[in-house]
């Protein structure tokens, strides 16, 4: 029986929204560069954050008098994408190169692959998950409302889904010959706050996209009576990435030059106004 690759697994807990970005770009870097193996990391927000996607326009698609009265954090991504609120959730990331044994070389069919990890880990909950293929216009239809700046309303082209609504929300960056795939997993949601902090044409635009958002998307815990906590949800991700990616995860930390290159990375790049208000 061959050996299973070895990832790096890393935990690191809660942190700002800028430094969030940033480690993420710090691994991409160190891994480019031949320094560190494929990466897994599981994080969450402190604030509670509005990310948005690289080509957003923020001051047209996004209330900042909201997201201040809120007290969210801010911040734009390198990956592409809509504008996700990460508050109760679990974020991941996976950094691997794009010459890794079995990585297809198409985004579409690459963002399938990683993402088989994370259909692992929902079937770990004990949740009928599955992988829906969105090859057809008709197929993207049932996961998509025209018009809504929330993430959870831009399908991919494969969709993780239970009973029918869509659980998980990523985004996929290629630079320096490798990948970034990071996203979120819900464990529950305001989607009152969500959609406050959206820009619309009108409160009517806002409500009707708001009701058919709630029909193609869900959070975990509103999937059953048992309350999934975050330490569970960790525990299955990191079975579900093992198994469905088939490797063995050895946990670590951030090097020291990671450390540093992060730090530099949250002052200059993603803390500035500069890359936050670009577009």
């Amino acid at each position: 029986m061959r050996e299973k690759r070895q990832w790096r697994f890393i935990d690191s807990g809660s942190l700002s929204p800028a430094m969030n970005m940033a480690i993420d770009e710090a691994l991409l870097t160190s891994h480019s560069l031949g320094e560190t193996p494929p990466t897994i990391r599981f994080y969450t927000w402190d604030p509670a954050s509005l990310s948005i996607g690289y080509f957003q326009k923020a001051e047209q698609e996004i209330d900042f008098e909201k997201v201040r009265k809120f007290g969210l954090g801010f911040v734009r991504r390198s990956t592409g994408g809509r504008a996700v609120l990460h508050d109760q959730e679990l974020t991941y990331s996976v950094i691997v190169s794009e010459q890794y044994p079995g990585i297809p070389t198409q985004v579409n069919e690459a963002y399938r692959v990683i993402s088989n990890g994370l259909l692992k880990g929902f079937q770990q909950l004990g949740l009928e998950a599955e992988m829906v293929s969105l090859a057809s216009e008709a197929e993207k239809a049932k996961y998509v409302s025209a018009g809504s700046a929330a993430c959870f309303d831009s399908p991919s082209w494969y969709e993780l889904v239970v009973e029918g609504k869509k659980v998980a929300g990523s985004a996929q960056t290629r630079q320096k010959g490798t990948i970034l795939q990071h996203g979120s997993i819900i464990l529950d949601w305001d989607v009152e706050m969500l959609f406050d902090t959206l820009k619309f044409s009108s409160e009517r635009v806002k409500e009707r996209l708001k009701a058919s958002f709630l029909e193609k998307a869900v959070a975990i815990n509103h999937l059953s009576d048992k309350k999934i906590s975050l330490s569970e949800a960790k525990q299955a991700f990191f079975k579900g990435f093992e198994e469905g990616l088939g490797i063995e995860l050895q946990r670590g930390e951030l090097t020291s030059q990671e450390q540093t290159l992060a730090k530099q990375l949250a002052e200059q790049k993603y803390g500035s106004s500069d890359w936050n208000w670009k577009r």
